[in-house]
């Protein structure tokens, strides 16, 4: 993201809110899934997803902007005819995540839960953290 122009940082900001709230998640767990610092007041969101200003470009931000990113690219994959599909997909309570939807498991689990959901739909991405010694 520091790579990025200013508009470029704000259009990904805006995007990456859009993606969060289409599945179902608010502003508080917007903040909760971003790791945005503690005490984000809501009224943040919304200069965010009205492209006002960019995210924070802390690296725990960064990272899990690219796992949300990853996650969107694979349901285009996934679901490459069915914007709506996608999005019913992170909405439905799915057995592989005891019965969760996708987002409950984002939201509750933080960036092991972007990391679980990101690895079910990427298979690729899957293969390449199971690849890298820890």
């Amino acid at each position: 993201m520091q790579n990025l122009s200013r508009e470029e940082q704000i259009g990904l900001s805006r995007a990456i809110i859009q993606m969060l709230a289409s599945w179902g998640a608010d502003a508080e767990d917007q903040i909760q899934v971003l790791a945005l610092p503690e005490g984000t007041p809501l009224r943040a969101m919304r200069r965010y997803r009205d492209g006002m200003e960019p995210l924070p470009a802390t690296e725990e931000v960064v990272e899990r902007i690219e796992h949300v990113a990853g996650i969107a690219d694979a349901l285009r994959t996934t679901f490459p005819a069915n914007p709506r599909a996608r999005i019913h997909w992170m909405m439905t309570p799915n057995r592989k995540f005891a019965n969760r939807p996708p987002i409950q498991v984002i939201v509750e689990g933080g960036l092991s839960g972007l990391i679980a959901v990101r690895s079910d739909l990427d298979c690729v991405f899957s293969w390449e953290r199971l690849a890298t010694p820890a």
